[in-house]
C-alpha cells in the first residue's frame, strides 16, 4: 500500500505531466538515440517506454539512431581498423557495407523489437527506403603549403542530406506506427552514403516542422565554467557561449545542428543526458528537465 507522501508524489508528477501532455499531443518530436542509452540495459528499456507512452499520449515520436561503437565493434572482429578525419569515419567500400549491415540491419532492429516489446508499433527504416533521404558526397578542404590550391580530402561514402521525403513518415504516423531510422542515404549516383545521426534528426526535424528536437549525449547538457547545467538558451546567448569557448569539441557540432533546425521551424531542441533512467520523459513532461532547452526565442519549457 502506497504511503501519504509517496501516494502524494506519484500525483504531483502525474499533474505536472498533465499539461505538456495536453500541450503536445499530436505534435511530432524527433529524438536522437545513442551513447549510454544505446548500451547500457536498463537505460534501454527505460527509453523503449518513453517513446511507447508519448505514442500513447497522443505525441507522435521518431526515433533516429547512431551506432558508431557497435560499427567499430565489428570492423575490429573483421580485422579492420577504424580511421577517422575530424571526427568523422573514413569509409571505404567495404566498410559502408559494414555501416549498412550494422545501422540498418542490426542496431535498427534491435530498437524496433525493444519498442515492440515495450507494447509500440515501430517500424524500421534508412533513408534509402521510400526515398526518404537523398545524400550528396561530404568532402573537406585543407590548406597544404606545398599545393597552390587547397587540398580536397576524399573521406569515402560519408554524405550530408541534400533532400528528405518524408512521404513515408506521414504514413506511418497516420498509421499509429513509431518510425526508426538509420542513417543511411543514397546519392543521385544510387551510392549509399553514411550521414551523421545528428545532422539526420535534425534535418528530419526541420523539414516536419517538428515541435522538439532532442538529442542524447553522455553529458548533462551544455555545461557552464563551473560544471553546471545552463538551459533556455536563445541564438544569443549560444553565440556568446561559443565565442567565450564553453561551447568546444564534441559538443559544438550538436549545438549547431539543434540552431540549424530552430531557424528551419522546430519550436525548441533539448541536448538531454542519456545516462539518466527516463530521461525523454523528464525533460518533455516536467518543469525542470534533465539537460539544456534551446531556443530561438523566448518559450516556456
Amino acid at each position: 500500500m502506497l504511503t501519504n507522501i509517496s501516494a502524494h508524489n506519484i500525483a504531483h508528477v502525474l499533474t505536472e505531466a498533465l499539461p505538456y501532455i495536453q500541450r503536445f499531443a499530436g505534435k511530432t518530436i524527433v529524438v536522437k538515440y545513442g551513447g549510454n542509452a544505446m548500451v547500457d540495459e536498463a537505460l534501454k528499456h527505460s527509453f523503449a517506454r518513453d517513446i511507447v507512452l508519448m505514442k500513447q499520449v497522443g505525441i507522435n515520436p521518431i526515433v533516429v539512431h547512431g551506432g558508431g561503437p557497435q560499427i567499430g565493434s565489428l570492423l575490429k572482429r573483421l580485422g579492420k581498423q577504424s580511421e577517422f578525419f575530424e571526427g568523422m569515419r573514413i569509409t571505404d567500400n567495404e566498410t559502408m557495407d559494414v555501416v549498412q549491415m550494422v545501422l540498418g540491419g542490426l542496431v535498427n532492429k534491435d530498437i524496433v523489437t525493444l519498442l515492440n516489446q515495450h507494447g509500440g508499433s515501430a517500424v524500421g527504416l534508412t533513408g534509402k527506403d521510400a526515398k526518404l533521404i537523398y545524400a550528396r558526397k561530404l568532402t573537406f578542404t585543407r590548406n597544404n603549403p606545398e599545393m597552390n590550391e587547397p587540398e580536397i580530402i576524399d573521406i569515402g561514402h560519408v554524405g550530408e542530406v541534400a533532400s528528405i521525403d518524408v512521404s513515408i513518415l506521414e504514413l506511418l504516423i497516420h498509421g499509429n506506427f513509431i518510425p526508426v531510422i538509420a542513417p543511411v542515404g543514397v546519392g543521385e549516383d544510387g551510392q549509399s552514403y553514411n550521414i551523421n545521426a545528428d545532422l539526420v534528426a535534425g534535418k528530419l526535424a526541420e523539414v516536419l516542422k517538428a515541435e522538439k528536437l532532442i538529442l542524447l549525449t553522455n553529458t548533462a547538457g551544455i555545461l557552464d565554467n563551473e560544471n553546471k547545467v545552463l538551459t533556455g538558451l536563445s541564438f544569443d546567448h549560444i553565440q556568446n557561449l561559443i565565442d567565450n569557448g564553453i561551447i568546444q569539441g564534441g559538443m559544438l557540432p550538436k549545438v549547431r545542428c539543434a540552431v540549424d533546425a530552430l531557424r528551419g521551424g522546430v519550436t525548441t531542441a533539448h541536448i538531454i543526458d542519456g545516462r539518466v533512467e527516463h530521461a525523454v520523459l523528464l525533460e518533455i513532461f516536467t518543469d525542470e528537465g534533465v539537460g539544456t532547452l534551446l531556443h530561438g526565442r523566448t518559450v516556456r519549457r
